[in-house]
């Protein structure tokens, strides 16, 4: 497997997640930033691998070997992030780009020394779950925070953004997974809320709302 199979891979299950199972050459494309073309060359190979299974007029889906190789990868980018923030102490907004380079290490063996030297940690630094050795990860019950009603708290347990852009702005306004956070007030006109974040009030615009998850 090439790096690009393996990123393509990866975003197709992704999509694929977030979707119907089946994913649009033209969304993979935009996923990654790159032209249809090339998509569908990719697309081709993967399929001809039996990575991909192709059903016209709807799109492509992982094979049962695609996803457990989108998986591996996964667990791997998930595990570089936590070594990254626990053991050299990155921030949480500098890791993903690091981890994209390291997630391609092919050793088995390495991996499984780093799971077990993070205590096999259920997630990863933005909150999101990290699957083990045979691809199973656990979900839990989560909501954003614009979908909630005033008066309503939770905890804060993962970000839908996890952009560099978008982490430093919750860095500087002290919000961070963990955080109790409760909706005092919801502005008709454009969505914002006023929050209590760990006893302080602070207002957010509904784009950084739609952003955070809580675990209600």
């Amino acid at each position: 497997m090439t790096h690009s199979e393996e990123n393509y891979l990866r975003a197709i299950y992704h999509l694929g997640r977030d979707g119907d199972g089946y994913v649009s050459t033209n969304a993979i494309a935009d996923r990654l930033a790159t032209k249809p073309s090339s998509v569908t060359d990719m697309v081709k190979k993967l399929a001809e691998k039996g990575l991909l299974d192709y059903v016209r007029y709807q799109g492509v889906s992982l094979t049962e070997s695609g996803e457990n190789v989108a998986l591996t990868l996964i667990r791997k980018h998930r595990l570089w992030e936590v070594f990254l923030v626990e053991k050299l102490h990155f921030s949480w907004d500098e890791v993903h780009e690091v981890a994209e380079q390291l997630e391609h290490i092919k050793s088995e063996k390495l991996i499984d020394k780093l799971d077990a030297l993070l205590q096999y940690p259920k997630y990863d630094p933005h909150g999101d779950p990290i699957p083990d050795k045979d691809g199973k990860f656990e979900r839990r019950e989560k909501k954003l925070l614009s979908e909630m009603n005033v008066g309503e708290a939770g905890i804060c347990v993962g970000v839908k953004d996890s952009s560099a852009t978008f982490l430093k702005f919750l860095d500087r306004h002290q919000i961070a997974l963990g955080n109790n956070i409760k909706i005092m007030e919801r502005e008709e006109y454009d969505g914002s809320l006023t929050l209590l974040i760990e006893g302080r009030e602070i207002s957010i615009s509904h784009q950084i709302a739609s952003n955070l998850y809580l675990n209600s």
